[in-house]
């Protein structure tokens, strides 16, 4: 009964938003799929109509339909150019809501066990992965996994691809007693300020960012103890609920939104390093207010203190990466540019295409690897033209992406992002 409900809040939501749609078609050179497969079918003018069509029931919820949902990557560049400002990206929501609750048919959200693995048992218990740590890294540090990489399973799992996609794991930022830098297992409770203190803020640690993009983390609080802010990492946050909301399991993605709005009740900013977690926290109503979460960046260009930091220079070029969720949902693309043009001697410079989805999305680069390569050539040629060493993006998603298309290529360019390399030049050294 409850998932019959669902569904009909679902299909009344599309009917209604859909009717927004007005088939201009302005969308459709900046949809990445349509871009590559040149399908009306997945373009989003044409999503709409299909999603209306189920919606209405002049079209079947049938497989061809579901492919065509999950080929969508979510980067909602359409709602950025929308004249009539159609709310795409909840229309795909609920598409996949929709699909999700006819379970019992043949025409299903395809996901491949890596995603079932991860949504089920990891993400959604993000402690569990701070427990893995080292597991990770044993497995970096003794499998042969450039060998395992060009063998036949390597090729063929999409759980070992993810796992050998993952960067060089780290470990949580701590401090001695003596506030000496160190490390540890897990992150502590409060990391307090250095010098003068100004403010408190707490830092989103995010669930697969455990293991793969600890040095984000670690530089976050560096940076926001040297500023004068002490930094608090509560330990009963959990994931964003972001890949459970657009894999068509919002009762899941809900269930975390409560958890999460409980943990940050009482602080008046939330600091979060990955912009498609930022969207979701902001989207989902983690905060009653909006504001209070802001995307780590942007924060750092705000705050002050800067005048009584040294910076170590940098003569060099940097290209910028400009993720899809940080572009077209939060309009904070200018902030990592701001941030790194701090450090003497950098010159920021924007890749190439980033009008244009790298093809990450969350889990995407998983379920439809084809087509997420294909939009991620068009950033490897660019870079390989660059000659730069350094690449930043404020994505794990799509550092992690890009990082391991770049290694495929044999191409040396260093995927961080913008506050790792802030906080190195800080003297951030662990």
């Amino acid at each position: 009964m409850e998932k019959k409900l669902l569904s009909e809040f679902s299909k009344k939501l599309i009917i209604e938003e859909s009717n927004q749609c007005v088939s201009c078609g302005l969308c459709l050179p900046h949809c990445p799929t349509y871009r590559v497969l040149q399908s009306e079918a997945d373009s989003p003018r044409g999503r709409i109509a299909l999603m209306s069509g189920v919606a209405t029931g002049h079209i079947p919820l049938n497989a061809r339909f579901v492919q065509h949902m999950d080929r969508c990557l979510t980067c909602r560049a359409c709602e950025a150019v929308c004249p009539n400002s159609v709310t795409y990206g909840r229309l795909i929501d609920e598409a996949r809501a929709l699909i999700a609750d006819h379970s019992t048919s043949t025409a299903t959200v395809r996901k491949s066990h890596t995603r079932m693995v991860l949504e089920r048992l990891l993400l959604a218990q993000p402690m569990r992965l701070d427990r893995l740590r080292w597991g990770f890294y044993f497995m970096q540090k003794r499998m042969p996994l450039q060998w395992l990489q060009k063998s036949i399973l390597g090729k063929k799992s999409k759980l070992l691809k993810f796992i050998m996609q993952l960067p060089l794991v780290k470990f949580p930022y701590a401090m001695t007693a003596g506030g000496n830098n160190a490390i540890g297992n897990f992150w502590q409770a409060i990391y307090p300020a250095q010098g003068e203190k100004c403010g408190e803020v707490a830092l989103f640690l995010g669930c697969v960012a455990r293991i793969t993009d600890v040095e984000t983390l670690n530089s976050s609080i560096y940076v926001l103890n040297r500023l004068g802010y002490t930094v608090h990492v509560p330990p009963a946050q959990t994931c964003c609920g972001a890949i459970h909301q657009h894999s068509g399991d919002p009762e899941q993605a809900n269930a975390l939104v409560r958890r999460n709005r409980s943990v940050f009740a009482g602080f008046d900013a939330v600091i979060s390093t990955s912009s498609g977690c930022g969207v979701q926290l902001i989207e989902s109503g983690v905060a009653d207010n909006q504001a209070r979460i802001t995307d780590i960046s942007h924060f750092l260009m705000k705050a002050e203190g800067w005048e009584n930091v040294d910076m170590a220079p940098l003569a060099e070029k940097i290209l910028v990466h400009e993720p899809c969720s940080l572009r077209n949902v939060l309009h904070d693309q200018a902030y990592p540019y701001q941030l790194i043009a701090r450090i003497p001697g950098v010159e920021a410079v924007p890749l190439a295409g980033n009008d244009q989805c790298c093809g990450a999305a969350g889990t995407y680069f998983i379920d439809q690897p084809e087509i997420a390569d294909m939009l991620l050539s068009d950033k490897i040629a660019a870079l390989k033209e660059s000659g730069v060493q350094y690449l930043v993006t404020s994505n794990i998603g799509c550092a992690m992406h890009m990082a391991n298309g770049l290694y495929e290529q044999g191409i040396n360019v260093e995927v961080l992002h913008p506050v790792a390399l802030l906080a190195r030049q800080m003297g951030l050294k662990l």
